[in-house]
């Protein structure tokens, strides 16, 4: 019994050591409903439904249909703003709560609420340790990396990012709104550094999944395009 209690207690000092954390289940439920709310209005507001089921959706939030996109625009929002005090808070007291402390895909809440904020270039660092220390994937932190290159107004690297933005149709000289996928470093060897990143798809077929037809931009091309 005794050997049993000393293996215990040496147990407890390694652990409190080594900075690990136990599972923490009730952390992990709320940050699966954080990450539920955080991609609930961007499916309806970025995908087909809105246009294939425009009347339903209209239906269940009370709403006219021609306000609906502006309405869940809106509530997105505010679900964002709440998520991120929340968020920053749990990573004050907890560090990134990444595999270890919530499990999959748990993990990925408080990513997905900063990358959807304007704190990213505050928590990268953040993001990066996780990643270093396998509580997160290599992936998000591509995703996070080429979003605040592409908000300093600099090439990405792994092509994950698009913009949209007014520009002048060249053949009827009238306004459109145009998206691309934002300029990258190396053209040439980005779908060779997103498959060593983890990614599973080219960049074109990345292109494609977000309704996006791909080009090779210069940040030279995409001011002249933006009138700047």
């Amino acid at each position: 019994m005794r050997l049993s209690y000393i293996v215990l207690f040496v147990t407890f000092i390694s652990s409190v050591s080594f900075g690990q954390r136990p599972y923490n289940p009730g952390l992990k439920k709320e940050l699966d409903s954080i990450l539920y709310e955080d991609q609930r209005y961007r499916q309806l507001v970025f995908s087909d439904l809105l246009k294939t089921k425009t009347d339903s959706i209209s239906e269940v939030y009370k709403i006219d249909k021609k306000y609906i996109v502006e309405h869940l625009m809106a509530t997105m929002q505010k679900v964002d703003s709440a998520n991120l005090v929340r968020v920053e808070a749990i990573i004050k007291q907890y560090g990134y709560p990444g595999k270890s402390l919530v499990g999959t895909p748990a993990n990925e809440a408080a990513f997905y609420v900063i990358q959807h904020s304007n704190h990213i270039d505050q928590y990268i660092p953040v993001i990066k340790k996780a990643v270093e220390q396998n509580e997160l994937s290599f992936t998000l932190y591509a995703m996070m990396l080429d979003r605040s290159l592409m908000y300093s107004g600099k090439e990405q690297i792994y092509g994950t990012q698009a913009k949209g933005f007014e520009t002048i149709d060249r053949a009827t000289g009238k306004k459109i709104f145009k998206m691309i996928i934002w300029p990258v470093q190396n053209p040439k060897t980005v779908n060779a550094l997103r498959k060593k990143a983890g990614f599973d798809q080219t960049i074109e077929e990345n292109a494609k999944r977000l309704g996006v037809e791909y080009e090779v931009l210069t940040l030279q091309q995409v001011k002249v395009m933006q009138g700047k």
